[in-house]
């Protein structure tokens, strides 16, 4: 992963996370995060992806395959530690510098709990992609910024493509270079890319240096107390005390890394920091760092310093010998690259077996790269190595998540992201207020975000900038802040448009980050009225204010205790309540948007929020629409979610880490104010893609007690039509799972569930008396899990509805077995199944021994006049089952005149086959058009015609038979619905 900077319990070497003997204590391995995939080769655009994986191939000694953007080396091979320090006569030294090595990899190579949660596990010794480095100069980084287009991202020259390996080489004039200065803005991957050359330095492959010491320069501004450099060096490393003593007097090659030079005020004159040329002299430790790069301190050491762009001129250029700059994956092979490598590592899709789970790596892969071949906006969001790792999380919540954890959800990979980019930063270290870097996005960028979610817009002029950050009313202080932040995190959340006439504005880099910013923006309570800004100012004045006189009063009293006193008292106890109520109204204004906008109206019928965001990763298959042609209406349904997920509380923990705080009261208050709005709109009948929005919202919400009042009313759930994936099947289960009440009627028809689906939902189909699985991929595995679903002792079902599902011989068998052992079925519809004669013979076989089912639907099976006769001759024993269903059958009209005579009031059996009775007409006539006009799209065509025709001449005939009008009537009505059916079926218009 990606960060600007190491906070102090991030960091390996940061205060108290040494420990004797240079291991790594428990809490700097568990705050470790992960490192992105590197690359080391040069990438000719022209190349394939395919055929950039088989360069992947020729690995490398150690199992390492290093791809670095831009030039290629060959020359770098691993190499021992022994052979690289030739000059180090004392054995004891040798030894140090081995187990600092070890300490060391142990350290970078851990990865975070965000890492572990997402994904598969991935070591910086093992395949990587590198960021772009581009060697810069003073003049550059100081000029007025280039327009930012995507030209200028994506397309920059590859002319001064520098390797890490290559940093340290001579300049221009010929001259050594000591110092290098290698910055970036906020997600390009300046960290990660210290982390392995680190990492590199610890397995021999970075010959040049034989020591390498790590320093966090967020770390170090928290010791103002004089320290000397090599008490500093053993304080942090323990097992180089032995070594420190020879660092002056040896002509050891020494490295030190600085990371996040911004975090440190460094002052370079004279006045104000004094020459130091003894290591062992106690001196703050920001005149160490000024001393080191001014070669005036161990003057033979190799530093690299690593900084945001504001913080580059705080280092006078005479002490600087190189400038490098990380333009992250500016060549979109890159991206393609660290996608591939990324998704299709093994055991990415969480399970054991290869098989399908690797195809539908491979089309997610595919899919991608054609996405960004395109150079659209996801391109220009993966301009930043940092929402590369964002699309590959997302990709793996979406998809690879095969048991989702209750906790996880869509908001905390958002929320982890923000922590892993900028926790523990700052805005401007050298600013009194020390703003947090997340709290000053909110405030701005969140402001730009929610009015356009607000006037439902995603693109964004120069004006609508100036206008949210407010230019003309700042002062310097804020002007710096602003210039900060443009020069630091800009491009982090804002990009320029790809789309044709649009160049000059600016989008969010990921479609969803605007609506997580804009309900941060409202959730922080910075949407406020000037009342409500005025009332919290005021009631912590007074509140102080009447603390102080309360004190007075209560020694007054005691001296004279006058009458009027317990009045003042009370009365000076009422203002700061009074102003409290006031600022908290935005409580209920918060709730009052979240609600509105989660029921908005216009965004109806929309694909559900996992959809929209699946699109917005992978794009939309198909022909894309003319650049003339009208966009849809943004429809921004993620806001309101955003909102309920940001109040969970292990989200508001996270944000309090960046410096963005919520009460647990203003969350409480919060959700009391949104209950019975949300409850009361979540009862009326929503469509299934806004429902489940819905109950992703409740996922989201993380509020068990709250989701348990919502969902106690929900007594229907239709989800028809509704994707349902792993994720959206683990949602379901978990937000049904907080209550135990009966559903009357739940509708997963046409969700393309399978046998896992079933698994997954195990727990709530348990609950649910009308069960619709028809129009899905239930195949015998999937009847495996009904026939357990039905024998269950706790099994509530009483109608299954299993239409037009791949149910087959053997899924017939798992079914008979379920009905001879369910006590609760009384419907079954096994409509359009392939059952055929084997199929519907073992039903027959183990029907006898049900005794409540009283409807069984086996039409469209392909059956014939024994299996037809079997299975009704059966029914007429049973005591329960009156009605068979055995329409669109191989049934031939012997075997229709024997099931016609098998009369109710004989048999106490009725056994639907067609359309007539005798010389009447069948009362259920209307019930098997329907059900054929249903089915329509899903039957074979040329079969159905056949039928139609058959059930024609049959209505003739009978009709020809009788003699009564009324009858005659009737007949002719019916004809008339075959007719007209039949008609539509040839042209094709049904």
């Amino acid at each position: 992963m990606w960060r600007a900077g190491w906070c102090q319990s991030c960091l390996p070497w940061a205060q108290g996370s040494s420990v004797p003997g240079g291991c790594p204590s428990p809490a700097a391995l568990c705050n470790l995060w992960l490192t992105p995939a590197r690359c080391e080769a040069g990438i000719p655009g022209s190349y394939s992806l395919r055929k950039l994986l088989r360069v992947s191939s020729i690995s490398h000694p150690r199992g390492c395959v290093r791809y670095q953007g831009g030039s290629q080396d060959h020359s770098v091979q691993p190499r021992s530690p022994r052979h690289g320090t030739p000059q180090l006569r004392n054995v004891a030294s040798s030894e140090a510098i081995k187990k600092h090595q070890r300490s060391l990899a142990a350290w970078f190579s851990h990865q975070p709990n965000e890492e572990r949660q997402f994904g598969p596990s991935f070591s910086l010794d093992a395949v990587h992609v590198d960021p772009v480095i581009r060697e810069s100069s003073l003049e550059q980084i100081l000029k007025p910024s280039p327009d930012l287009t995507i030209q200028n991202q994506l397309q920059q020259s590859c002319s001064q493509v520098i390797s890490l390996q290559n940093l340290f080489d001579v300049d221009a004039c010929g001259r050594q270079v000591k110092n290098v200065v290698l910055y970036g803005t906020v997600g390009t991957g300046k960290s990660t890319l210290i982390k392995k050359l680190v990492v590199d330095w610890c397995h021999g492959r970075l010959p040049r240096f034989e020591l390498v010491i790590p320093f966090s320069c967020e770390d170090l501004s928290h010791s103002h107390a004089p320290i000397s450099l090599r008490r500093l060096i053993t304080k942090k490393y323990q097992h180089l005390r032995d070594l420190v003593p020879v660092l002056g007097a040896s002509n050891l090659k020494v490295l030190f890394i600085l990371n996040g030079l911004e975090r440190l005020d460094l002052d370079f004159r004279l006045a104000g920091t004094e020459l130091c040329c003894d290591p062992s002299e106690p001196v703050p430790p920001s005149a160490i760092v000024v001393n080191l790069l001014r070669k005036y301190l161990l003057p033979e050491a190799s530093i690299i310093v690593t900084t945001r762009p504001s913080a580059v001129r705080r280092i006078p250029g005479k002490y600087v010998g190189r400038y490098a700059e990380i333009c992250g994956f500016s060549d979109t092979n890159l991206q393609k690259m660290y996608f591939q490598m990324r998704l299709s590592q093994p055991g990415c899709s969480g399970e054991s077996s290869v098989g399908s789970s690797s195809g539908e790596q491979e089309d997610l892969v595919e899919m991608l790269s054609r996405n960004l071949e395109r150079h659209n906006q996801i391109a220009a969001a993966c301009f930043l190595p940092s929402y590369c790792w964002l699309v590959c999380t997302t990709l793996h919540f979406l998809y690879f998540s095969r048991t989702v954890p209750p906790s996880q959800t869509l908001t905390g990979i958002y929320t982890s992201f923000l922590r892993l980019n900028f926790s523990g930063e700052v805005l401007d270290s050298t600013d009194s207020t020390k703003i947090s870097m997340m709290k000053y996005v909110a405030k701005t960028v969140g402001k730009l975000a929610y009015e356009g979610v607000m006037s439902r817009k995603t693109c964004f002029s120069e004006d609508d900038l100036q206008q949210c950050f407010e230019v003309e009313m700042k002062t310097e202080r804020e002007l710096n802040l602003l210039e900060v932040f443009r020069s630091d995190v800009f491009r982090f959340f804002l990009t320029p448009c790809v789309q044709p006439g649009k160049e000059h504005t600016f989008v969010f880099t990921i479609p969803a980050m605007q609506e997580y910013l804009a309900a941060l923006y409202v959730v922080l309570g910075e949407k406020k009225s000037l009342a409500q800004r005025l009332g919290k100012e005021l009631s912590e004045v007074i509140g102080k204010v009447s603390e102080d006189a309360v004190i007075l009063l209560n020694i007054i009293s005691k001296v004279l205790p006058l009458r009027f006193l317990p009045v003042l008292f009370n009365l000076l106890k009422i203002f700061p309540r009074y102003f409290s109520r006031l600022s908290g109204k935005d409580r209920d204004a918060i709730a009052h948007t979240m609600a509105e906008e989660l029921f908005k109206e216009e965004d109806y019928y929309n694909d559900d929020v996992l959809d929209q965001i699946n699109f917005s990763i992978l794009g939309v298959e198909g022909p894309m629409r003319h650049p003339d042609e009208a966009s849809e209406d943004e429809v921004f349904e993620l806001f309101p979610i955003f909102m309920g997920g940001i109040l969970s509380r292990r989200n508001r923990a996270i944000l309090e880490q960046l410096g963005c705080s919520i009460k647990n009261l203003a969350a409480f208050e919060i959700a009391k104010a949104m209950k019975k709005t949300v409850i009361r709109k979540g009862r009326r009948g929503l469509p299934p893609s806004e429902l489940m929005d819905y109950l992703f919202f409740l996922h989201e919400f993380q509020n068990e007690r709250f989701t348990a009042e919502a969902i106690r009313s929900l007594r229907t759930v239709n989800l028809s039509s509704v994707k349902m994936t792993p994720l959206k099947c683990s949602v379901l289960a978990s937000v049904m799972g907080t209550t135990c009440h009966e559903v009357e009627e739940l509708n997963l028809s046409s969700c393309n569930l399978d046998a896992r689906s079933l698994r997954i939902l195990f727990p709530v189909l348990l609950r649910c008396k009308a069960l619709h699985l028809q129009l899905n991929s239930l195949g015998s595995d999937a009847c495996k899990e009904i026939r357990d679903l039905l024998l269950h002792d706790k099994c509530l079902v009483s109608s299954l509805r299993l239409a037009n599902n791949p149910v087959g011989e053997q899924g017939a068998q798992y079914l008979a077995e379920a009905l001879a052992g369910n006590r609760s079925l009384t419907h079954l519809s096994l409509l359009h199944t392939a059952l055929g004669d084997q199929g519907v013979e073992v039903i027959a076989q183990h029907l006898a021994e049900n005794q409540h089912l009283q409807e069984l639907n086996l039409g469209y099976n392909s059956l014939t006049d024994a299996a037809a006769l079997r299975v009704v001759e059966v029914a007429k024993k049973h005591s329960t089952l009156d009605k068979v269903h055995l329409y669109f059958n191989d049934i031939s009209e012997e075997g229709k005149r024997v099931l016609h005579n098998l009369r109710m009031d004989r048999d106490g059996v009725r056994a639907l086959v067609f359309l007539t009775a005798g010389t009447d007409v069948s009362d259920y006539w209307s019930h098997i058009l329907s059900v054929v006009q249903r089915n329509l799209p899903f039957w074979d065509r040329e079969r159905v015609l056949q039928h139609l025709t058959l059930i024609l001449q049959d209505l003739e005939s009978s009709r020809r038979q009788t003699a009564n009008p009324w009858r005659k009537a009737k007949f002719l009505r019916v004809e008339s619905e075959v007719k007209k059916m039949l008609g539509k079926l040839q042209h094709g218009t049904l």
